[in-house]
This record gives structure tokens, C-alpha cells and sequence, in this order.
């Protein structure tokens, strides 16, 4: 898969925005992060949600992958997890496309002229509070993650990788765990990887990208 797939699947205008993903569809049980607007987002927060962006990056070169961080220990939402850059979105953000790309330079270094946005997914809530959405987007076609010059922020972002694309291609990679959260056992994806723990919203999301690539092909 190239960039040139990527931007014929994912460049119509917000189309995936609108459309519940197929796997969102089934039947689940309840979880720890889930589409906006479902019953198990409803059951996940009490109160405002806080808006929030990821940019979720193709990088390609020599082994095809999806970007992503692991955040520091030190902080003080999300500590150690692994995640997509991003954050809030601000009153000066004009809007999640801005702040999406916002984090991703404060965070990474990601310099924006190398990003070319594909398109928007469907909100998810987060157990934690948050209602993010995931920005789609391609990097430059001939770097791998090493060509890309990086910069990582020592206060937020411990290390960076990808999620190689033949992993999120193969529909037996992500497994269901259980866990108990606010008051009874709910599910979640994991995403093998030899080094690095994913799962949460950062796993379904990837799960949503996963399931409407493999339709798409």
C-alpha cells in the first residue's frame, strides 16, 4: 500500500466522519473507549467531555506504518501509555485539523509541510474524559520515520515509532482484553508489538482504520 491508496481511500471530504465504522457496528461488550454517540460512550463519563485531536500519520520508506509515541511517566494523564501525537484542542486552535497538527510539532517536531491531510474518523470518547478525534494523514512518501527529523519534547514524549503496516493489515493481530473499570469488566483492543503495550483508544482507533482498510481492498 502506497500513499497514492491511501489518498483515493481517505481524501473524500470527511466521508469517514459520518460513517460508523463496520466493526463499530457489532455488537460488543461494554468498553473502555468507544465511538461518540454510543451507548458505551454514554456509559463511560459523567459530565463535559474535553475536545481533543490526534493525528494519526502514515509514514512510508522502507517498512510502511502508522506513527506513534509513548508518552512520558512523569505526566499527568496518560502517563507511559502509548498514543498518537495529539492533545487538547485550544481556544486558538481554528479547529481539531489545526490542533492535530499543532501537537504533533510541539510533541515531535513533525514540521507540518511534510503532512498531508487525508481526512477526519468519528469521535471517540475516552474513559479519562476526553472526546478525541482522529485526524488521517501521509508523510512524505520517500522518508521512512528516521529521514523525517524529529525532535522529540523531553516533557512529553519518551520515544517514537510505528505500527507496521502488515500488523494493522492482519485481521488476527488485535485481541479483545478485559479489565474492570468504574464498576464492572469491560473490553479492549491490544495491538502486538514487541516493545510497547497498545491498547485503549489508540488501539480501537486503530482497530476502525484497520477493519475500513481491509473492506476497502
Amino acid at each position: 500500500m502506497d500513499v497514492a491508496l491511501l489518498r483515493a481511500r481517505f481524501r473524500a471530504p470527511d466521508a469517514l466522519a459520518d460513517q460508523p465504522d463496520r466493526a463499530e457496528r457489532a455488537p460488543m461488550p461494554p468498553a473502555i473507549a468507544a465511538p461518540a454517540g454510543s451507548d458505551d460512550a454514554m456509559d463511560l463519563v459523567d459530565g463535559s467531555l474535553v475536545p481533543a485531536a490526534v493525528l494519526v500519520a502514515f509514514v512510508f520508506g522502507a517498512e510502511p506504518g502508522v506513527l506513534l509515541t509513548k508518552r512520558t511517566a512523569h505526566l499527568s494523564t496518560h502517563a507511559g501509555q502509548i498514543a498518537f501525537p495529539g492533545g487538547r484542542i485550544d481556544a486558538d486552535d481554528a479547529d481539531a485539523r489545526e490542533a492535530a497538527l499543532r501537537e504533533a510539532e510541539e510533541e515531535i517536531g513533525l514540521a507540518r509541510a511534510q503532512v498531508e491531510i487525508l481526512g477526519e474518523l468519528g469521535d471517540y470518547v475516552t474513559g479519562t474524559g476526553y472526546r478525541v478525534t482522529p485526524i488521517l494523514a501521509a508523510l512524505p512518501p520517500d522518508r521512512g520515520l528516521g529521514e523525517l527529523g524529529l525532535i522529540l519534547s523531553p516533557h512529553e514524549v519518551e520515544a517514537v515509532f510505528t505500527l507496521p503496516l502488515t500488523v494493522l493489515l492482519d485481521p488476527s493481530a488485535p485481541k479483545r482484553r478485559r479489565a474492570h473499570y468504574r464498576g464492572r469488566w469491560r473490553e479492549f483492543w491490544v495491538w502486538p508489538h514487541p516493545q510497547h503495550y497498545i491498547w485503549g483508544a489508540t488501539a480501537a482507533i486503530l482497530v476502525q482504520i484497520a477493519a475500513r482498510l481491509r473492506a476497502e481492498a
